[in-house]
């Protein structure tokens, strides 16, 4: 922390006989002559104010899939967001870091993350334990569990993170055991201490939860306390409360964020907290769903001219068609108030700000919003 700056040191005055007895009141004078002086100098000079309060952090969550869109969006509205992930690292079977798009695919990201940079918006891309595509956990368990894998990713994910200038790195490792926890926590811990020794920070994304051990293995080997130490910001993946193979319902409802804000804040300090915030959701039918945007919703409610309803206990808008082919479907999304509720529910928890899962094409809506609940502040990307 910053300590408040003390004001001037009193130095004890040390007496030398001779001088002043040689030159009696006439020193003293111009003692006085000069001290006066510099009085009406130092008043003339303007106060320096300090720093602005730093205002919410509000972080774009850019799935490469969506990289083209999400950038496009992120800079028309650059006054409501302060800084971006773009989800685009993995793992190999070899435990190195890979690049989840292909190839072919470079030149056109290298340009969205360029325009990202012209304007001026600081750039902290998701690594996540993507393995050919997909989940997979022996890549990061491997790493995990052996000591010298381990010291090797942290100095790969350093170096990269130096190479392409960014402001640091966000870890999205999921499934993991309850037997990795203490070695994910010395994971981050010894990641955190090597990006802050180069000036980059460090991210952790976690599954929300609302006690310590949660709801199963991998909410147990995420240690909310001991990441709340040494990352910067700990994202708190508060969604898919219902999932593609749940049955149907609201993707965060707005208790079940509250509950797991209030759990956070006992283990986490508050200015660490991000908040994850969903902008999508799923369409369910046959036991499965699929995921959907907003903009994806509002066609199949225009399309089946279903009524869309909102479900004021879950703050969530949700709507029932049937297909051509006569199957049911049942259908929960997010839209601008649904995403208002949870805006208001992280500025009422005092943390630090949000981020949001930009799946694809969310409300418009949901921007204006935004601002008027969490107003961004530039300085606070960078802190």
């Amino acid at each position: 922390m910053w300590k408040r700056a003390e004001g001037e040191s009193r130095r004890g005055k040390r007496r030398t006989g001779g001088v002043l007895g040689r030159t009696g009141g006439s020193i003293w004078f111009l003692v006085l002559i000069a001290s006066a002086l510099l009085l009406v100098v130092v008043m003339a000079i303007p106060r320096q104010s300090g720093p602005e309060p730093p205002g919410p952090l509000v972080v774009a969550s850019l799935p490469f899939w969506n990289l083209a869109n999400g950038t496009s969006t992120v800079v028309r509205n650059d006054e409501a967001v302060n800084e971006v992930s773009p989800w685009m690292y993995g793992l190999g079977e070899d435990s190195r870091l890979t690049i989840q798009y292909s190839p072919v695919q470079a030149t056109e990201v290298a340009g969205h993350l360029q325009r990202l940079r012209e304007a001026k918006i600081p750039i902290v891309p998701s690594l996540a334990n993507i393995t050919n595509g997909e989940w997979s956990y022996e890549p990061v368990a491997r790493m995990l569990h052996d000591p010298e894998k381990m010291r090797r990713h942290v100095i790969e994910i350093v170096e990269l993170v130096k190479r392409e200038n960014y402001d640091g790195i966000d870890i999205d490792y999921e499934n993991l055991k309850a037997g990795d926890r203490e070695v994910f926590t010395r994971f981050v811990t010894e990641l955190g201490t090597a990006l802050h020794g180069s000036g980059k920070r460090l991210s952790v994304a976690v599954f929300a939860k609302t006690t310590d051990a949660g709801y199963d293995e991998r909410n147990v080997a995420q240690d909310y306390v001991a990441i709340g130490r040494v990352a910067d910001q700990v994202r708190l993946m508060a969604y898919d409360y219902h999932w593609a193979t749940s049955p149907p319902g609201p993707v965060a409802p707005v208790g079940w964020v509250r509950d797991v804000l209030r759990y956070a804040t006992t283990a986490i300090p508050r200015d660490r907290i991000v908040l994850g915030i969903p902008l999508y959701g799923y369409d369910w039918s046959g036991g499965n769903a699929t995921s959907v945007t907003w903009l994806q919703a509002f066609r199949l409610a225009t399309e089946h001219r279903a009524q869309t309803a909102y479900d004021p206990a879950t703050q969530s808008p949700w709507f029932r068609y049937t297909d051509a082919q006569g199957r049911p479907h049942e259908v929960w999304f997010e839209n601008s108030v649904s995403s208002k509720a949870k805006f208001e529910a992280a500025r009422g928890s005092g943390i630090r700000g949000v981020y949001l899962w930009m799946y694809g094409y969310e409300d418009a809506g949901t921007w204006p919003e935004l601002r008027n609940s969490l107003p961004a502040s530039r300085s606070r990307g960078r802190a």
